[in-house]
């Protein structure tokens, strides 16, 4: 595992955030850790999020459409799932 240090926090943050924590039955490293973590699987999160983007997911496809373009992408593939 690897240290982060954050320099310069003002005391007031510092005091809610150590409050927060002690709400929480948690020490001030254990409650920072928790969001450190929560952000980053945000992050992780929106990149898949971003990986769909511009993709059909047939919301908004007029009746037949899916059904039709699978059966494109099933000819496309061949009986067996390789390409045709």
């Amino acid at each position: 595992m690897v240290a982060l240090q954050i320099r310069d926090v003002p005391e007031e943050v510092r005091d809610a955030l150590a409050a927060q924590a002690k709400a929480r039955g948690q020490s001030l490293q254990a409650y920072l850790l928790e969001l450190v973590e929560t952000q980053a699987r945000r992050l992780r999160n929106t990149a898949a999020l971003d990986r769909f983007a511009g993709r059909s997911d047939g919301a908004h496809s007029l009746p037949g459409e899916s059904a039709a373009e699978l059966t494109d992408q099933r000819e496309q593939r061949g009986p067996w799932g390789s390409a045709a």
